[in-house]
């Protein structure tokens, strides 16, 4: 019997559809807007993310937090309850205290209900990379794999998955602290567009500039027919900053230059697009390394 909760946090941005039809349960991070708070739903409940980009692009200043202790026992509880294992895939600890406050939890109700079992995975991903892990976790407990296998699986193929991003606004990443002023005026002045990934410790690092935003998109796609392992037979994952037929563009960049067996293509939900900005792409896919 391999019955067991596969959960994560919102920062996974898969859709509502793909966490029903996968079974997997979801805590939501929350945003501040305007003075309200806002939980980051794939349902889109809270607020549309097409509103939350139009609200950016207003230059709103948009203010994320963290799931706390508390709220990760209030998610665990009523599953240890029924007699139910979890397993847990969070958000990269290098960009959030999501993760930690996940363990913590878990190893506090460990001592209350030492019977059940609460596996806990740092993901050193974000965004439909951390998405496409649960989606290819979810995939092995279908097939019958435990709990600790399902574990170590993830374990051992979260390095290979690769997560590429590009932006078209430099100044929210001179926001966060990732472009100084200067770099995010002169850059913007002469189309300059970085193309980044996220590093094996789970940090998300700047690796070369391009030239205008179809380069920057063609980078992507360069990357990954330069990395890919068998990539005609893999699921990609495309996620955008509210700027779909960019996405849709680069997908078929991909399919000329190496071909996919399947696409998901989803929003940058708005805890990491607060950080990215508009027009944000992001591709993730299984290659040699990171």
């Amino acid at each position: 019997m391999n019955k067991y909760i596969l959960l994560t946090d919102s920062c996974a941005d898969l859709s509502q559809e793909q966490y029903k039809e996968l079974d997997i349960e979801m805590i939501p991070l929350t945003f501040l807007l305007e003075g309200k708070s806002y939980e980051n739903r794939p349902d889109e409940s809270s607020m549309k993310f097409s509103e939350v980009y139009g609200k950016l692009r207003d230059g709103a200043n948009i203010q994320t937090s963290a799931i706390n202790v508390e709220q990760f026992r209030n998610a665990y509880l009523p599953y240890l309850q029924k007699g139910l294992d979890i397993l847990y895939i969070g958000f990269s600890s290098a960009l959030s205290g999501t993760y930690s406050a996940g363990c913590i939890a878990a190893q506090d109700l460990a001592e209350e209900f030492p019977e059940r079992k609460i596996l806990t995975v740092d993901s050193l991903g974000a965004a439909l990379g951390q998405g496409l892990m649960l989606y290819l976790t979810a995939k092995k407990r279908l097939a019958g794999a435990s709990i600790e296998e399902a574990a170590a699986y993830i374990e051992e193929l979260k390095l290979q998955l690769c997560h590429w991003f590009t932006v078209d606004d430099l100044f929210f990443l001179k926001r966060g602290g990732r472009l100084s002023g200067a770099t995010a005026l002169i850059g913007s002045a002469l189309g300059i567009k970085p193309v980044l990934h996220v590093d094996n410790e789970g940090h998300l690092v700047k690796v070369s500039t391009v030239r205008g935003r179809k380069n920057s998109l063609k980078a992507l796609a360069e990357k990954m027919a330069a990395t890919a392992i068998d990539p005609a037979n893999q699921t990609i994952f495309i996620g955008h900053g509210d700027c779909r037929e960019d996405a849709e563009l680069l997908a078929q960049m991909i399919k000329d230059s190496c071909g996919y067996k399947d696409i998901h293509i989803g929003y940058v939900g708005p805890v990491i697009g607060a950080h990215s900005g508009p027009g944000t792409i992001a591709l993730f896919f299984i290659g040699s390394g990171r």
